[in-house]
């Protein structure tokens, strides 16, 4: 949809009759929505979720009402609607965007596909396929991401279906008040990480139904370049993740998929180069990756954290690691020391105590 064009949003839409075939998967949706609701992998702040709800009705208007976001810890960078209005948004996704006009611009895309009806359109086909059972998943949060991933490419969007969602989004974004122009760097910072994956097939599953291609990013650029600006919100996103972003680096870390979380942590650090936190995990990707000089450089943020003060616990601990690997025992157990000494409820405690 170009800018400009004469697209107008539709009315909300009624709930199917529970007879009716479109009633039918509304029903199946709704029940998926119980057990997601139910599921230990939501997030639940509750301030965070009014905050991105806030956002979703931003954009999606007179359809508000019908729009329900839940914000799920995965560490991979996706999000979806069914069209009962349950979207999620996963964590790796929050950890991702720069601002809230970067996070309205994936919202305003999902509401995109559920304004034209696409997920439902996609729904029945798979279900005339049999293969309604596996798409299922792609909204729960159920078996292993790579499946998630597998099936995402086997039931991703059309190419005209993923162009329409931009150019709905945009148009959503720009009536409330963002940026546009942040649209188009969401996908160039995926790109980046997707050029840096050392196993495309563990990446996010959006790489595959949402190509973070060069041609997209561009596409988005052009559609905003009339627009003046508008509202970005970085300070509003950050301090809404503040008290959850540990917690999902730590969820990123443990993906193993180092090249990826280096570009993302390189971006991190170079918005905001004072914050220990954020030298902690680039050095211990960097510990973990060990390839090259990877020890080196670890051991350079490291130092650098310490300078700057607040440095997690786990540095130290880490610290103890690097040192332990380079046969320098003295400082590996003061390393270890001070660790038992600021996370005293640790749960490696016994190990780290037992290398003292």
């Amino acid at each position: 949809m170009a800018q400009g064009s004469a697209w107008l949003a539709p009315a909300r839409f009624a709930k199917p009759d529970a007879a009716s075939d479109e009633g039918g998967l509304w029903a199946m949706m709704d029940r998926e929505e119980a057990r997601l609701r139910r599921s230990p992998f939501m997030l639940r702040d509750a301030p965070l979720r009014d905050y991105i709800q806030d956002i979703a009705c931003k954009l999606a208007g007179e359809h508000c009402a019908d729009v329900r976001v839940y914000p799920v810890r995965t560490p991979f960078f996706n999000a979806s609607m069914a069209p009962n209005g349950m979207m999620q948004i996963w964590s790796g996704l929050l950890l991702r965007v720069d601002n809230e006009a970067q996070l309205a611009a994936v919202i305003g895309h999902e509401i995109g596909h559920y304004m034209q009806r696409h997920t439902l359109e996609k729904l029945r086909d798979v279900k005339a396929r049999s293969a309604f059972g596996m798409f299922m998943g792609m909204f729960g949060v159920v078996g292993l991401v790579g499946q998630l991933a597998m099936l995402s490419g086997a039931f991703g969007f059309s190419r005209d279906q993923e162009r329409e969602a931009d150019g709905i989004g945009l148009d959503l974004m720009r009536k409330a008040g963002y940026d546009t122009r942040e649209a188009a760097k969401v996908w160039e910072n995926l790109r980046a990480e997707a050029a840096a994956a050392h196993d495309p097939s563990r990446s996010s599953p959006m790489f595959a139904t949402h190509p973070a291609s060069e041609e997209r990013s561009a596409t988005l650029a052009l559609l905003a370049a009339a627009d003046g600006g508008g509202f970005v919100g970085f300070t509003e996103l950050s301090s809404r993740l503040a008290g959850l972003q540990q917690l999902m680096l730590e969820d990123e870390l443990r993906r193993g998929q180092h090249g990826e979380t280096l570009v993302l942590l390189d971006r991190l650090i170079a918005r905001s180069p004072k914050r220990s936190d954020l030298l902690y995990f680039r050095g211990e990707t960097r510990r973990q990756r060990a390839a090259g000089d990877d020890g080196d450089r670890a051991l350079q943020d490291f130092e650098q954290a310490l300078q700057l003060g607040q440095e997690p616990a786990q540095l130290h601990r880490a610290l103890g690691y690097l040192y332990q690997g380079r046969d320098k025992p003295e400082q590996a157990r003061e390393a270890f020391a001070r660790y038992v000494e600021l996370a005293p409820e640790a749960a490696d405690l016994a190990l780290i105590k037992s290398f003292l």
